[in-house]
């Protein structure tokens, strides 16, 4: 039977018992109906896994005993931050669930000018705490152990403007230079993807203004949930740790 890996938001120390947190132990007492003398997996974002075993299981709390640490060394040596446009439905969800499985590092959702997406207050909260949600239920599926992090979504002129010593890149059709020909970045890459109906012109402008090179990736029009992804997926592999 496979061990059930869970986040676990407190700190974690060898041959300690502790109780789970809420979402934690409403998952494994409430969801995955375990019970004592079963094992799990705990990660706290601190890049080691923890082994466990329940102790205890109540209708509200869970306690677990850890047993084991073992360091997880599955994070690549690219580190890429993804500004991405706020996009409709379930696309952002959908693009910060693929981007951590492929080893995006941070992830800003931004605002701009085609943005279909209106949210503020109480609303805008509530969707970023459950985006970082995703990101977590991300690294339980595919075995990271550091948590990404997903920023407070900003305007996009304020993003554009922040001090980085990062490879910056925003994806253009008519640019003339591809992943394959960008040197080695020595502090990173991030870069920007627009919403459904794009970047636009003046967005376009200030981003090459800020320092953001423009990048090809290939001959087609891809979807804002495909660039994103394509564009991950190519610097992993001509920089980071896909094959």
């Amino acid at each position: 039977m496979r061990i059930p890996r869970i986040f676990e938001p407190s700190s974690l120390e060898l041959n300690s018992t502790i109780q789970l947190a809420a979402d934690a132990a409403n998952h494994v007492g409430r969801v995955l109906r375990m019970t004592p003398g079963q094992a799990i997996t705990l990660f706290c974002g601190d890049g080691f896994d923890y082994a466990a075993t329940i102790v205890e299981v109540t209708k509200k709390n869970v306690s677990v005993e850890i047993t084991d640490k073992t360091e997880v060394t599955n994070e690549s040596p690219l580190s890429i931050h993804l500004a991405q446009g706020i996009s409709r439905g379930d696309k952002m969800d959908f693009t910060i669930q693929k981007s951590v499985e492929l080893g995006v590092t941070e992830i800003t959702p931004i605002f701009t000018e085609r943005c279909g997406v209106k949210l503020k207050g109480e609303r805008l909260e509530k969707k970023h705490q459950q985006w970082q949600k995703i990101a977590i239920s991300a690294c339980e599926q595919c075995g990271r152990a550091t948590v990404p992090v997903i920023h407070p979504p900003i305007d996009f002129n304020e993003f554009i403007q922040q001090k980085t010593d990062e490879l910056k890149l925003n994806l253009h059709p008519r640019a003339s230079i591809s992943v394959s020909g960008l040197s080695v970045p020595d502090s990173g890459v991030r870069f920007v993807i627009g919403p459904e109906g794009g970047l636009n012109d003046d967005e376009i402008e200030a981003a090459a203004n800020a320092g953001y090179q423009e990048i090809l990736m290939g001959p087609r029009i891809l979807r804002t949930e495909t660039a994103a992804l394509t564009l991950l997926t190519a610097l992993q592999v001509q920089f980071g740790d896909l094959a």
